[in-house]
């Protein structure tokens, strides 16, 4: 940690409000820096003018960390299905964690390191292999030194907890993140034991990120305090959810959704939105507020500058906006100008401008999980024959639907 930077357990020991960053792979992709399908971050060795660009907008909205860009860095994500990227995980972890320092140091921010689910686990390989996978990035965030580690993106708490313990033995703080809805995780463990068995496996921060929208998450969050509480345990809590309205999710969440994932635009959330979940996460006692997939700069701006009487500071990037749109005072047409005011926004039911587009959607809901054919991978590319299967089962889906 720089001289003067307080950690992120004094902060949030101290009650203090800590702002995450947003969603980089999805940014990412409608930049052009990333592919959907393996959504891996090799961008930060090919491009990482692009990354470090984007660490400097959520800084200047207000983030407190920096999460380096190494979702799905391990190897075995790296070389699946096809993926030849002749770059190691070890050289885009290392890349990764010099961009999310060079931001922080610009700022009050934090680095934190992030790994999340593999490939190997879904294929069931045992928990000895998994773990050699989180050690190989462990080992490349303490030799760069990053201020806390976060496992994140996590269907499955079992494997949560293999990433925790390898984490855990690097001294840093931890904090875990899954990826699941008040149903709990993939296996039916609900969110309380999923956080209990978390914080007892040494996460000292607990909660979920993407899949759901921010309401569904924060009551996801809730649901793992009321557990932690119920269990005598200690911990602080964190959120990081999609930017995305998913009223309309199955337990697998946002994936399942027919939109997913090039047709979610409909769907995002307003500044407005994000004033009103932050609020909501803030009331029920998370302290560690951010986002994932879906979110860009101004979502971070909005839940920074909702919380900034109780954080006491105002981002950098509220100069070129008004609270509540106080600079549409200065706008030549005077019905704009009449939207310059808090009521407006917060009353506002915005349209979708697709009248023939239905409200929700009907997730696709395979029910397929960890142990299932048609989720073990290998580094060979996707066959025809593979194609095939899965039309097969989407057809099936969607006759039972």
């Amino acid at each position: 940690m720089a001289p003067g930077k307080k950690g992120i357990l004094e902060r949030l020991d101290a009650g203090e409000v800590v702002i995450g960053d947003g969603g980089f792979v999805f940014a990412l992709e409608k930049r052009g820096y990333v592919k959907a399908g393996p959504w891996t971050p090799e961008a930060a060795v090919t491009h990482p003018e692009a990354v470090r660009q984007l660490h400097r907008e959520f800084l200047r909205a207000g983030s407190n960390v920096m999460q380096t860009f190494t979702f799905y860095a391990s190897d075995d994500k790296l070389e699946n299905r096809g993926q030849n990227l002749k770059i190691s995980g070890a050289k885009i972890n290392e890349a990764a964690c010099d961009l999310a320092r060079e931001v922080a140091d610009e700022g009050d921010a934090m680095v934190a390191g992030g790994v999340c689910q593999t490939p190997s686990y879904l294929s069931c390989k045992s928990e000895t292999d998994v773990k050699a996978i989180f050690k190989k990035q462990l080992d490349v965030f303490t030799k760069k030194n990053v201020d806390f580690l976060i496992a994140e993106y996590f269907e499955h708490v079992e494997e949560a907890v293999w990433a925790v313990e390898v984490m855990k033995t690097s001294g840093k703080p931890v904090a875990a993140s899954m990826c699941i809805g008040p149903e709990g995780d993939m296996h039916g463990v609900s969110p309380g034991d999923c956080a209990v068995r978390l914080v007892k496996a040494g996460a000292a921060i607990v909660g979920v990120n993407c899949h759901f929208d921010p309401m569904t998450c924060v009551k996801a969050v809730k649901m793992m305090k009321e557990g932690v509480e119920k269990a005598g345990l200690k911990a602080h809590y964190m959120v990081q959810p999609l930017a995305y309205h998913t009223p309309d999710c199955s337990c697998q969440g946002f994936i399942d959704l027919p939109e997913f994932p090039f047709a979610l635009e409909p769907r995002i959330m307003t500044r407005w939105d994000m004033h009103d979940y932050a609020r909501e996460a803030y009331n029920v006692g998370i302290r560690f507020i951010g986002g994932c997939c879906g979110y860009e700069a101004y979502h971070i701006r909005a839940i920074a500058e909702e919380l900034a009487p109780e954080r006491g500071v105002v981002a950098p990037g509220s100069e070129k906006h008004g609270m509540w749109g106080a600079g549409l005072e200065m706008h030549t047409k005077p019905w704009v100008r009449a939207r310059a005011r808090r009521d407006y926004w917060e009353n506002l039911a915005p349209a979708s401008g697709r009248p023939k587009c239905p409200s929700m959607s009907t997730p696709e809901g395979w029910g397929v999980t960890k142990g299932h054919d048609a989720l073990l991978q290998h580094k060979e590319a996707t066959s025809s024959q593979e194609m095939k299967h899965v039309l097969e089962m989407q057809k099936k889906s969607k006759s039972s639907a």
